[in-house]
């Protein structure tokens, strides 16, 4: 039943996720990155806070805080990169180059709690690839070097790395604290630390002005991401953290979906087969781990 439970909240987070990025691809366009990051942090964390209480004492142990303050900071770091690639280029294509956490946090779990790839499960991470090498090249190769790149595939893929330290780390402070605080820690971190950039810069003025604005947005995209987040400490409870990344691997299907069909976003025929292959190769993956 836990087995079945895990996989569930893996199937949770994906879904979660899908609609999440599209959403905070709104926001960081509307009001920016640290300010979306802001947002989701402080309200992430008030919304968790009736659930966390019971389990402060946890922060007493100075292992258990230590690793939870490391993973904030590391959250914070991979989610600038990952919400700059979200606002500078287009939804269907950064979805995708956001796969590169799957292989990254296989070899960390590889590493780490002795996970292991089959012969199998890595030439299926060979196809996710690929996808990402199709999806990630820009057709018109007339133009300089330097444009021959989508918009924001550097950027993704530097979040990607990014997320794959935030998924092992997620991981460890769920087994070793509790998937609650697994979060909430991080999302408290987040809050503060983003509050402190925007105060020092250009004060706080504009962000409650945008708070005000945009309010539905900015709950929207609290909720979905801080649930995403929960489902995914909760499945790599109990779970393999390949077997669990390699199921919410396939979010990008809901985020191309609401990019081409929201946005209007035009994509190119191989980037659909690249989109295809590394969709269809993060499901089967999800079936050998």
């Amino acid at each position: 039943m836990a087995f079945e439970f895990s996989i569930l909240a893996a199937f949770g987070a994906m879904a979660c996720w899908g609609i999440g990025d599209f959403l905070i691809q709104r926001g960081t366009r509307r009001v920016g990155d640290i300010e979306t990051l802001a947002f989701i942090g402080i309200l992430g964390a008030i919304g968790l806070l009736p659930v966390v209480l019971p389990e402060l004492p946890l922060l007493f142990s100075p292992a258990n805080f230590g690793l939870l303050i490391v993973l904030g900071v590391v959250t914070f770091v991979a989610a600038i990169f990952d919400f700059e690639a979200l606002r500078e280029g287009k939804l269907c294509v950064i979805e995708v180059i956001l796969e590169i956490e799957l292989p990254v946090t296989a070899i960390l779990a590889f590493i780490f709690f002795g996970e292991t790839l089959t012969m199998v499960q890595l030439a299926i991470v060979l196809l996710i690839f690929l996808g990402i090498i199709l999806m990630a090249i820009d057709p018109f190769s007339h133009r300089k070097a330097r444009k021959v790149i989508e918009k924001g595939v550097v950027l993704a893929i530097l979040a990607a790395v990014g997320m794959a330290a935030v998924n092992f780390l997620t991981a460890a402070g769920s087994k070793q604290v509790s998937p609650i605080m697994a979060i909430w820690v991080p999302w408290l971190v987040i809050g503060i630390m983003s509050i402190v950039v925007i105060w020092r810069g250009e004060g706080l003025r504009k962000f409650r002005v945008n708070a005000a604005k945009f309010k539905w947005l900015i709950i929207a995209m609290a909720i979905f991401d801080t649930a995403a987040w929960l489902f995914y400490a909760t499945a790599v409870l109990k779970n393999e953290i390949a077997i669990t990344t390699a199921i919410t691997e396939s979010y990008p299907a809901i985020g191309l979906f609401l990019g081409v069909w929201f946005n209007k976003e035009k994509i190119f025929k191989h980037q659909y087969l690249g989109a295809a292959l590394a969709l269809v190769a993060s499901v089967l993956l999800a079936f050998f781990v």
